[in-house]
């Protein structure tokens, strides 16, 4: 069990990707603790000692900002935040999501300019620990005064209220505290805000989203390399010295891989009677390589966002200053989520058109990959179902952060609408996921047509693990079995460097 520690030190999407995949444990530092003991004790005092009214510690919120709100009826107030805005509707949340964002939330309030209890930390890390999730729904985030929807469902457990999946069972907030012996944590001020602001949702989504989308980056190179040699394609438009005078540097790795990929392949080095090659052959490190560039900016956003602080007021103790902004508006990660959409959608609408090109009876391959075409429909529906696959992605792919619809009476009148833009992301990952499996697919029963001519051996080790879930297709046959099975080899059995 792996035990991850808190802090302020900023860390990358890699020790991400360790910390939500893997067994681990969270603690908090004594920096952190000391961080928001002092933050919390700051804001008590000024509530004491002061007659300011504070947005959202001593007002009400939104439209409600100049409400003053009585210090008794403080912990109600924030009470009835968590409870008012806890609104989702739609789809449940995957846990895997839920766990990233408790992870966000808390590494937010760890900073100690939100205001919080220690508790109340403490508490979101025993969720994190004891794998006590959250039921929190996709629907209800404008992506702008925070994830309000999802976070306050995310927080209702707090306080004794909402659901959780504990263990695979469903079961109240108050049953998950009498089970584990807690009680319910009594907000203080600013807390329910501190909780509910802030852009952990969408940024959770759009951690995994990156994720996804480094590993199909991969896997598109490796599949297209394996199309490409079934193709008898050529290799000279991988050449390095063309993308040395093109210097993007996506399109540089993307041709680097591809020759890596082919390396001692019979396939490649035999004589071409063709000079030239379709654009989804010949152009592939242009397009793959335009996704790499546009992945490096969505990782510098992403970063950014889960390393930062992102409620509302912010409270900066050693300067003696609570400030009313706008660090929970989500355009950074609206704008970035739909670029990734638009990205990783391309690497699936070039894998499809190269399905296409090894169906079409070219270059000495059987109309539709199987040996007696008419009596046999063979891979001719798998590139329609690639096809309608894609065209979903063209829809998902209209951008999210181009509108804005207010809301609280026109106090919060520019939202980023990002959440959608994480939803839409996610969706599209699952369906590139799908179209490279199609394609892999195809590419493995073309291949098959150039025996006893081989590909390279990381293409050949490729292919003879690729067969052990899926055989070569003689005869027609029942085929969504093989296309899942393709799609779960990528996804859980094969993994590129």
């Amino acid at each position: 069990m792996h035990v991850h520690t808190v802090s302020s030190y900023p860390i990358g999407i890699d020790v991400l990707e360790k910390i939500i995949t893997g067994e681990t444990r969270l603690d908090l530092s004594a920096q952190s603790r000391q961080q928001i003991s002092s933050c919390r004790e700051y804001l008590d005092n000024r509530i004491r000692n002061s007659g300011d009214l504070i947005y959202g510690v001593n007002t009400g919120f939104g439209a409600l900002y100049n409400v003053a709100v009585g210090n008794r009826e403080l912990e109600q107030l924030q009470k009835n935040l968590v409870m008012s805005h806890a609104c989702g509707m739609g789809p449940e949340v995957p846990k895997k999501i839920v766990r990233l964002m408790l992870f966000l939330k808390i590494r937010s309030l760890s900073y100690g300019f939100s205001g919080v209890q220690l508790k109340t930390v403490e508490r979101l890390i025993d969720f994190f620990n004891n794998g006590v999730y959250p039921v929190v729904y996709e629907q209800g985030s404008l992506g702008a005064s925070g994830d309000l929807a999802p976070l306050a469902h995310m927080a209702l457990p707090l306080i004794g209220m909402g659901e959780v999946d504990l263990g695979g069972e469903r079961i109240s907030g108050e049953e998950l505290n009498r089970r584990m012996g807690w009680d319910p944590i009594n907000l203080q001020s600013k807390e329910g805000l501190a909780l509910l602001n802030g852009t952990q949702f969408m940024c959770a989504y759009g951690l995994w989203c990156l994720i996804q989308a480094r590993s199909l980056s991969r896997q598109a190179d490796m599949i297209c390399a394996l199309s490409l040699d079934a193709y008898d394609g050529r290799l000279d438009p991988f050449t390095e010295e063309v993308h040395q005078i093109r210097p993007h540097v996506g399109q540089a790795r993307t041709a680097g891989a591809i020759r890596k990929y082919l390396e001692g392949s019979e396939l490649i080095s035999r004589h071409k009677e063709h000079v030239q090659d379709p654009y989804s052959f010949r152009c592939t490190p242009q397009v793959h390589g335009a996704t790499k560039d546009c992945m490096e900016y969505v990782t510098q956003v992403l970063t950014n966002e889960m390393n930062a602080a992102t409620d509302n007021p912010t409270i900066f103790p050693k300067l003696n200053k609570i400030v009313s902004a706008g660090n929970f508006h989500g355009q950074p990660l609206a704008l970035a989520l739909d670029f990734l959409s638009i990205a990783i959608a391309e690497l699936g609408s070039i894998s499809e058109r190269r399905i296409n090109q090894l169906v079409l009876g070219k270059r000495g391959l059987p109309p539709f990959l199987v040996a007696r075409p008419g009596l046999n429909s063979g891979f001719m529906i798998p590139q329609y179902t690639a096809a309608s696959i894609v065209s979903q992605n063209k829809q998902l792919c209209t951008p999210s952060c181009v509108d804005s619809i207010d809301s609280s009476q026109a106090q919060e009148d520019h939202v980023s609408m990002g959440a959608n833009s994480a939803l839409k992301c996610y969706r599209v990952m699952d369906n590139v996921q799908r179209v490279l499996s199609i394609e892999l697919f195809n590419a493995a029963q073309a291949l098959e047509f150039r025996r006893p001519a081989r590909t390279s051996p990381i293409l050949e080790n490729f292919v003879a693990a690729f067969r052990k879930y899926v055989p070569f297709i003689e005869d027609d046959t029942l085929m969504y079995p093989y296309m899942h099975k393709a799609e779960s080899f990528l996804k859980n059995e094969w993994h590129i460097d």
